[in-house]
């Protein structure tokens, strides 16, 4: 009963409260805070240096911080696992060799189309061609493909507490079980991934939520059931400066990666991000 009541505590806004509260201490108040100002967007132009105008894209300068860390150089199978609305594929579109490809993957149809729009407005023809748009489910790919791509990016489904926080119905739906049950979705998504990277191939495994179960505790249970992985430094590796508007944020470091928090960003994230490499 005592644990029943627990649980009941915090729901809603106040457990919301409650939970990143204790999570955050005193800097939870600086994190709310900057969520009610505008996010720091950046404008990525990926046609800047192909002559051909595109439509420039709108995306969260932590988005493009986090993108920036996956290694593209001699890549040649590069696979964005969970790809709308298509800000970071258009990073990785952008960055990758000439004779390398894409495969961008969003399950819902709606999101897939948004970015199918996103792939056709934003990216130069030539580039265009080798990217191509599956609806797969993310976490089941790996029954019928293992070992085929050695670069992948999983922008995993998460909490998003900016915009829980913007909306009065999720702020009074939230529960401790959100954050449960999501990361049983990215395990099954980032165990999904890491069947299909080749030895020697690099993961990079992103959220925007602030929970740690959903970052660093996922990170974790990787370490655990898989003996070929292991963390790698995750510098800026891929140079966007053509393409994006302005300096990108600077991450904190975690117990496995590293994150970009609103309050001392100037609005940008939050993006958790951590970088593996899968050993011979």
């Amino acid at each position: 009963m005592k644990q029943n009541q627990k649980a009941e505590k915090l729901r809603g806004a106040d457990g919301f409260e409650s939970y990143y509260g204790a999570v955050y201490g005193e800097r939870w108040n600086a994190i709310k805070g900057a969520f009610e100002k505008e996010p720091r967007y950046v404008t990525y132009n990926a046609g800047s240096l192909s002559g051909v105008e595109t439509a420039p894209y709108y995306l969260d300068a932590g988005s493009v911080r986090a993108a920036v860390s996956l290694p593209l150089k001699g890549a040649r199978h590069i696979l964005d696992m969970c790809a709308a609305p298509g800000g970071k594929t258009l990073v990785l579109a952008s960055c990758m060799d000439e004779n390398a490809t894409l495969l961008s993957n969003e399950r819902s149809a709606d999101r897939r189309a948004r970015l199918s729009r996103v792939c056709d407005e934003s990216l130069p023809p030539d580039v265009r061609t080798r990217v191509t748009v599956s609806g797969n489910d993310g976490a089941v790919m790996c029954r019928r493909q293992t070992e085929c791509f050695d670069r992948i990016l999983l922008d995993a489904p998460c909490s998003s507490e900016r915009h829980v926080l913007a909306d009065e119905k999720y702020l009074s739906e939230w529960s401790p079980a959100r954050i449960k049950t999501l990361a049983v979705s990215q395990w099954a998504l980032l165990s999904s991934a890491w069947r299909m990277l080749e030895p020697d191939g690099y993961l990079l495994y992103s959220t925007c939520a602030l929970a740690p179960e959903e970052n660093d505790g996922v990170i974790a249970r990787l370490f655990k059931k898989f003996d070929d992985a292991e963390s790698a430094s995750s510098p800026v590796a891929l140079d966007v400066t053509p393409f994006c508007s302005e300096a990108l944020p600077e991450p904190e470091p975690t117990a496995f990666g590293a994150i970009v928090l609103p309050d001392v960003q100037q609005g940008a994230g939050p993006l958790y991000f951590s970088l593996l490499h899968k050993k011979y």
